[in-house]
């Protein structure tokens, strides 16, 4: 599974896969998921949706929670998505987990591949 992040910038090659995992806590405790769920979006720069993605739960009462970026999602044009990751709770309350800095859009940098299957 290839990419990275890097403060605001997530980084993937165009057509792999990529997983992202969150531990979400409050005041160094797992805050429990049950009932929440994460959801992301990328946007081109006219604002169109490019993909959505729901979250998995891996463990909602540690507070463990995952994206699977597939090569479906990540096979698009080479360039930048504005991008970011909320986490709805079972109350309701909405919260952009990514980027952390809410001065900041998340960037989704989809770079070249080489290898294309036949």
């Amino acid at each position: 599974m290839s990419g990275t992040i890097q403060n605001n910038l997530m980084t993937v090659r165009q057509g792999d896969s990529f997983v992202l995992n969150f531990e979400i806590k409050n005041k160094g405790k797992p805050v429990n998921l049950s009932g929440a769920s994460l959801l992301m979006q990328a946007r081109d720069v006219a604002n169109n949706l490019i993909f959505s993605l729901s979250g998995t739960m891996v463990d909602a009462i540690k507070g463990k929670v995952a994206l699977l970026l597939s090569p479906t999602q990540t096979n698009i044009a080479v360039g930048d998505y504005n991008v970011d990751i909320q986490l709805t709770t079972a109350d309701g309350s909405v919260n952009t987990i990514w980027p952390a800095n809410v001065n900041q859009i998340g960037t989704l940098r989809i770079t070249a591949q080489v290898t294309v299957p036949v």
